[in-house]
């Protein structure tokens, strides 16, 4: 499965002079937890609701301060046509939970490890589905074992 088959799209992009509070707007209208900071189609930097927090008002900054103030410049991010193995491992080895996905070097979406959990449960009850019938319909009672006697 491919990265472009799971991820959100399309991403919510601001600039990167965009006051923070303008941020914080956005992603309260589309119900994000992050948004991209796109500069002439090129991703320039991400910023989370935890950035905002901690980083923004939390450390000190006015809410009009400028979205750069508080982003993460240094982006990790996945390719559209990459292998969902590749944002495993990138989740993996970085640790965040949100991951810009570029396809020819322009932002199309955001992968989230949310996103991947639903794509694993979803799996799970697809797998489980058909075992969980079958054990509801096995009549009540003791369950049989072969016997097994113990040698000494």
């Amino acid at each position: 499965m491919r990265v472009s088959d799971m991820m959100a799209a399309p991403a919510v992009c601001v600039a990167p002079r965009t006051p923070m509070e303008e941020v914080a707007r956005r992603m309260a209208e589309h119900g994000v937890g992050c948004v991209l900071v796109v500069e002439n189609g090129t991703l320039r930097g991400i910023v989370t609701d935890r950035d905002l927090a901690l980083r923004g008002l939390g450390g000190g900054l006015a809410p009009t301060t400028p979205v750069q103030e508080a982003m993460t410049a240094r982006v990790v991010a996945v390719d559209a046509d990459d292998d969902v193995k590749a944002a495993y491992q990138a989740f993996r080895r970085t640790g965040v939970r949100r991951l810009p996905v570029l396809h020819a070097g322009r932002v199309v979406g955001v992968l989230t490890v949310d996103d991947l959990f639903l794509d694993v449960f979803g799996r799970l009850g697809d797998l489980l589905g058909p075992l969980s019938s079958s054990v509801l319909r096995e009549p009540p009672g003791p369950a049989s074992r072969p016997e097994n006697p113990r040698v000494p």
